[in-house]
């Protein structure tokens, strides 16, 4: 039998990207992480100033550069996913806040979205795969045998957000924080291009109330019954 496609999506901080690289590890597949490519082309634009929390993006400058970026995974010595761009190691550097209150604005560039979707499905083409994001389950992988939409309340999803960033040195307000989630949020799914949004066929993961490990065991279980 062929090796699944495995499609996450969801919600900011429902901890798409944890349960990706679980299975990963657990099925011997290979693990893309949608999210941290948009995050390196918008870390990038930020560098250049072509994009800022008020102003938004500039579009002309970010396309006209799309073509400079080269945008890698690789394993740190500890075993972690890291990100590459153009050859340099920027996992810190697309996970700040800074990041985080622009990377809407560059996501919702069609030409963005339209390089980055190639190379995801490049990525994922002979299956064995699974990818986490915002549109993977209804654009870049439709066919995927399983699709997962995340979900968590607003109160929730701002605390483990907020846990993450205190652990990195990198202290912001509970409400700033929050705010943050919700417009990032609100800008993904009222995007005109691949919106935010569940698959029809998606099965919904509220992860509110349950553990990491009763979550891992419940998609386990899907896992299985696909596979029969």
């Amino acid at each position: 039998m062929k090796p699944l496609t495995i499609a996450i999506d969801g919600h900011s901080s429902t901890g798409k990207s944890t349960l990706a690289k679980q299975l990963a590890k657990e099925l011997g597949y290979v693990y893309v992480d949608s999210g941290a490519m948009y995050r390196a082309v918008a870390f990038n634009a930020l560098q250049n100033g072509w994009v800022s929390k008020e102003q938004g993006a500039l579009a002309d400058q970010i396309n006209a550069h799309l073509d400079d970026l080269v945008i890698d995974f690789e394993l740190d010595a500890d075993g972690k996913n890291t990100t590459l761009l153009n050859g340099e190691i920027v996992e810190e550097a697309i996970r700040t806040m800074e990041v985080s209150n622009v990377v809407s604005h560059v996501a919702k560039l069609v030409p963005v979205r339209r390089r980055l979707v190639a190379l995801q499905q490049q990525m994922g083409e002979n299956g064995g795969v699974v990818m986490d994001g915002r549109d993977i389950g209804t654009v870049v992988f439709p066919n995927a045998e399983l699709k997962i939409f995340m979900t968590a309340s607003d109160e929730v999803r701002a605390g483990r957000r907020k846990a993450e960033l205190d652990a990195k040195g990198q202290y912001h307000s509970l409400e700033d924080v929050l705010e943050n989630l919700k417009s990032r949020d609100k800008a993904d799914m009222e995007r005109a291009d691949s919106p935010l949004i569940a698959a029809e066929d998606a099965r919904t993961l509220d992860n509110s109330a349950i553990s990491r490990e009763e979550q891992f065991q419940l998609v386990l279980s899907w896992v299985s019954e696909l596979k029969g």
